[in-house]
């Protein structure tokens, strides 16, 4: 199976994560991970206070070069440009590539697992796209969510440990208000258990979710050609 993850965050952490969370839902002579990635995008929209139509532009550049080189799955890995990937995910699967948005999956299990939810973010512009996904998937399964904005400012580009204390401070102001807390960048995961166990709350981070529905999206396309055959 080949998937492409498409990136604007190119932290280290993140790459590391998204790749062994794949690995781990696939044999290891079933999956072809290609990375394509453009920091640039998620710069400009920072830069700009959101998703510009360049970055639409570029980021579609991506998910072309990623249906061109064959790809049967597109891994959408930025929360930050959630917009245009919702978009894009229709258009994509009427062409036979699926389409697969790293915090889609997360978001409709938050929902099913609390009614006040936190959701904490370094970047603003990453803040509003997710709480949008989050309601969306609320709407779809017909439950009122209350959404508390947790925005971790001076927490991007951090080291790993004062990363960690800064979302866990974060996460402590918005404590009382919340039942759970959503992530709303792939690159936190790596602090999702040592935030729940200071707070004592059920944290929510998406590349495990992602890499979930990746390993589903590849079962339905392998299921339907059997059906074909």
């Amino acid at each position: 199976m080949k998937v492409a993850a498409v990136y604007t965050s190119t932290t280290p952490e993140l790459v590391e994560m998204v790749e062994s969370e794949l690995k781990a839902q696939f044999s290891e002579d079933n999956l072809e991970i290609i990375s394509l990635k453009n920091p640039d995008i998620l710069q400009e929209a920072r830069d700009a206070g959101g998703v510009t139509p360049h970055c639409a532009r570029e980021l579609i550049n991506l998910y072309e070069e990623a249906a061109r080189s064959g790809a049967e799955i597109i891994f959408n890995i930025c929360s930050s440009i959630g917009d245009v990937a919702a978009l894009a995910k229709p258009l994509y699967e009427s062409c036979g590539v699926s389409f697969v948005r790293i915090d889609e999956d997360m978001a409709r299990a938050a929902v099913k697992a609390g009614r006040r939810i936190g959701v904490i973010a370094t970047l603003r512009t990453t803040l509003e796209p997710t709480k949008r996904l989050i309601q969306a998937c609320a709407d779809e399964a017909a439950v009122k969510v209350e959404l508390v904005d947790a925005l971790a400012e001076g927490a991007f580009g951090l080291d790993q440990e004062q990363f960690k204390k800064k979302l866990i401070e974060t996460g402590r102001r918005v404590k009382e208000k919340a039942d759970i807390l959503v992530f709303a960048q792939g690159s936190m995961a790596y602090a999702a258990k040592d935030v729940s166990e200071a707070l004592g709350l059920p944290v929510f981070s998406s590349v495990a979710y992602g890499a979930k529905a990746v390993k589903a999206a590849a079962d339905k396309r392998a299921w339907g050609k059997e059906k074909s055959a």
